[in-house]
């Protein structure tokens, strides 16, 4: 006999999604699935680009969320003069960050969801996950131990580290049905079959969707699939930057104000081009995009907004 689940009228695709994040050892997978078609039926290509990269995997030429970003600590094997040597001898990390590059320390996990999960369960008796550091020898030969070769390295993920992304993901996917119940009353009306045309403001969903999964407004999503903008400003140039901001659709006084931000202050680094000041003024004026005083989407807006500040600064 075929077991059939049967749901109250109130008891919508949004509720489903809710309910089974919170069991204790929900498959995420599923879930994420039952989230992709809600965005869809939303009409939300940033909350869909989301939950694809987080179901299929991260490619290269896409950044990933700052929660998917993990520490690496590394050991290295060093052999000397008359056969003396160092076993298992930690290498502080920022010893890698000057020789090597960022990039080592802070690791980006790209593996979908699902293989995070069975990451998870290979390193259960380990405690933790190794990543292929070879490439690390021949860039710090010479440069840990003076008189001492390298012989090798091998870097180490803390399991912790994983099992804090899933939970991320957990996270992230209840606060954002709980903002949109709260924030869309249409959207808890969603079901699977046909759908009622009922207006879910596509551009309220993109702004929850990226102020929760992102946790910043400096990520930059280019409005959907296929878009690309093309960023016309001159290093430390302020009138370049209020025109290609302009053009883009922003008011001329609003390009002008934040302009005038950047020319007095600089960014926290490259994967975050804004400084205090910038940030607060984002914060404050993207509801423009949604309102309609701006005549740019909230998607596109932060990326223009984030793709002509790393210009400006010559990131």
């Amino acid at each position: 006999m075929v077991s059939v689940r049967l749901y109250p009228s109130q008891f919508t695709l949004l509720h489903e999604i809710q309910e089974s994040v919170v069991q204790e050892g929900a498959d995420l997978g599923s879930v994420l699935l039952k989230l992709r078609f809600l965005a869809s039926r939303l009409g939300s290509d940033v909350l869909e680009e989301w939950v694809k990269h987080e179901s299929e995997g991260y490619p290269n030429d896409v950044e990933v969320p700052p929660y998917r970003i993990v520490g690496v600590s590394y050991k290295g094997m060093f052999s000397g003069p008359f056969g003396s040597g160092i076993q298992n001898a930690p290498i502080p990390g920022h010893l890698i960050k000057q020789f090597a590059g960022e990039s080592w320390v802070s690791y980006k996990i790209r593996e979908s969801i699902a293989g995070i999960d069975e990451l998870v369960r290979s390193s259960t008796e380990s405690g933790s996950l190794g990543i292929d550091a070879s490439n690390l020898i021949l860039l710090l030969q010479g440069k840990i131990y003076p008189d001492y070769a390298c012989n090798s390295v091998s870097g180490r993920i803390s399991r912790t580290s994983l099992t804090e992304i899933q939970q991320a993901v957990r996270a992230r996917i209840l606060e954002l049905t709980l903002e949109l119940e709260k924030s869309i009353p249409a959207a808890a009306d969603v079901a699977f079959g046909a759908s009622k045309g009922r207006d879910t403001n596509p551009e309220k969903v993109q702004q929850i969707t990226q102020q929760i999964i992102y946790g910043n407004v400096t990520t930059a999503v280019a409005g959907g699939h296929g878009s690309n903008i093309s960023i016309n400003v001159n290093e430390r140039d302020s009138d370049s930057f209020v025109r290609h901001l302009v053009e883009s659709g922003i008011v001329e006084e609003d390009a002008k104000s934040l302009a005038s931000i950047l020319e007095t202050e600089e960014p926290e680094g490259e994967q975050e081009p804004f400084g205090k000041k910038a940030k607060n003024w984002i914060a404050s004026n993207l509801k423009k995009a949604v309102d309609g005083t701006w005549k740019i989407g909230l998607s596109v807006a932060t990326a223009v907004i984030t793709e002509a500040a790393k210009k400006y600064y010559g990131l």
